[in-house]
């Protein structure tokens, strides 16, 4: 039975009081917290980096999920998941040979994810999803929240999902960009079991409690 994962994307909390924030999604249910890490050069916006996960590590009791926006991952994988990363995504499009990198992130200790912009043809994973622990799916262009859910990225979804359940992987499926009460249902039918959401959970009008119950709800329903 498939298990489905929400991961707030700690980007959207309130940064002046984010142990509330992650205490609140904890406790309506949360399963990962997702942290997005920017350099302002593979993306223009620059966000946090591994003191921030080291701050972050201290407060939450559930598995961080780390996805790395950088240019030369390699160069900074060794200092997240030294930092408390639990799992450490990385994209195609700034890996030399994106198996080697892979392998690295195992060889630390985390799960090891891979991604790709929306522009970038599935294939480019091939040659790393039969080694990887996750597969994440951008549903936006990746560099900044709260931009509209692109929905020719529910085909790419069930392709990749096709791909894993071909080599009988167990890896997740992962999914970031515009998630929210009706989106969702799509990403989870054509396979995805890992919903990251910013906007849906932190910005609820009732509080970040209620935004990620609801979405819990709807991943498990």
């Amino acid at each position: 039975m498939t298990e489905y994962f929400i991961a707030p994307s700690i980007i959207a909390a309130d940064f002046a009081n984010i142990a509330a924030d992650v205490a609140a999604i904890e406790s309506a249910g949360a399963d990962w917290i997702h942290v997005d890490v920017m350099d302002g050069h593979f993306v223009p916006t620059l966000t946090v980096g591994p003191l921030f996960v080291e701050s972050l590590k201290r407060v939450a009791r559930i598995p961080l999920d780390v996805h790395l926006m950088v240019s030369e991952p390699e160069k900074h994988i060794e200092a997240f998941a030294k930092a408390g990363a639990n799992n450490l995504t990385v994209h195609v499009e700034t890996c030399l040979s994106l198996p080697a990198v892979v392998e690295k992130i195992k060889a630390l200790g985390c799960a090891a994810g891979v991604t790709l912009n929306p522009a970038t043809p599935a294939s480019s994973l091939d040659s790393a999803l039969p080694l990887v622990d996750l597969v994440l799916v951008m549903s936006v262009v990746p560099g900044y929240s709260g931009q509209k859910f692109m929905p020719e990225m529910v085909a790419r979804v069930g392709e990749i999902r096709n791909k894993l359940n071909a080599l009988r992987s167990s890896a997740r499926l992962e999914v970031d960009g515009g998630i929210n009460a009706q989106t969702l249902p799509l990403m989870k039918n054509a396979g995805a079991d890992v919903f990251v959401t910013g906007s849906a959970a932190f910005k609820n009008p009732k509080g970040a409690f209620e935004g990620v119950r609801t979405l819990k709800q709807i991943a498990l329903g």
